[in-house]
């Protein structure tokens, strides 16, 4: 959690009671500009209020990158996505912290909220950085032309217990509604992302205590990976795990082969940002 003048941050799943009963949404706000350089910086993080803000967990994921930025340095990866990109404080953080490879490196966002989409742009020409940004669902549209391509994909997903009609509503809820025990939208999430990522690639996904993240690294290791916590979190609302994932080589699957290398891989995918100030 940042500290620093203005109130910290709640995560998504702050429980506060109301008059009927009903269970009140999560809390969420921005949290002060005192973290790190190597990261986005929150002054400069677009916003909208339909468009899920920095909080613990998306603290908490940048932190765990953080921790692993000597070796992510090393991997050199050629591709990196966030799933789920928010206000795009990830994925500028992300940028953020491998520029010093240059241009060897590019990212991709995806967002079912247009909103989101919107402001993860503004928030990367903010602390220019660059990465292609689109609104679908996950990777719909995209597995057959990033298939084994990616290299880090990054995902605070929708975690939240929710009742299963939430699920796909607009606008901010889709941040957090999870479903059953939070687990339907990170269900369809794993799968996907097996088949984008890259022979050597690292999966990186927040989850909380109620999403039972031991079935989940079970469940992964059943697609042939291997797992560990990068970094645990307790907050007044919720326990946070912040979980790595990379291909088991003693463990046999059936994922989509890599891509051959191009020099010009990345141009030749047919798609270009969504969305760009101005247009």
């Amino acid at each position: 959690m940042a500290d620093g003048d203005g109130a910290a941050a709640s995560g998504k799943l702050a429980e506060h009671s109301t008059g009927g009963g009903e269970k009140g949404l999560p809390r969420r706000g921005k949290a002060s500009s005192g973290r790190t350089l190597n990261t986005a910086q929150i002054p400069l993080v677009a916003s909208h209020p339909e468009v899920y803000e920095p909080c613990d967990d998306s603290f908490a994921l940048v932190d765990a990158l953080l921790s692993d930025k000597a070796q992510l340095l090393a991997l050199q990866p050629r591709l990196c996505m966030e799933v789920g990109c928010g206000s795009g404080y990830v994925i500028t953080s992300l940028a953020i912290m491998l520029r010093q490879l240059a241009s060897g490196t590019q990212y991709l966002a995806t967002d079912i909220n247009k909103h989101a989409a919107e402001t993860t742009q503004a928030t990367l020409e903010a602390h220019g950085v660059h990465a292609d940004v689109m609104v679908t669902d996950i990777v719909s549209g995209l597995e057959k032309r990033l298939a084994g391509m990616v290299d880090v994909v990054v995902i605070n997903p929708p975690y939240v217990p929710t009742p299963e009609e939430e699920i796909g509503c607009k606008g901010i809820a889709s941040s957090w509604a999870g479903g059953l025990n939070g687990r339907q939208v990170i269900d369809r999430i794993l799968p996907a992302v097996r088949e984008i990522l890259s022979e050597r690639g690292w999966l990186y996904m927040v989850a909380l205590e109620d999403n039972d993240p031991l079935d989940i690294c079970h469940l992964m290791s059943e697609m042939g990976y291997a797992s560990r916590v990068v970094l645990k979190r307790c907050t007044e609302e919720e326990s946070l795990f912040v979980l790595k994932f990379w291909r088991d080589p003693h463990t046999s699957t059936n994922a989509s082969p890599r891509s051959p290398k191009s020099e010009s891989w990345f141009s030749q995918l047919p798609f270009k940002s969504l969305w760009h100030k101005g247009s």
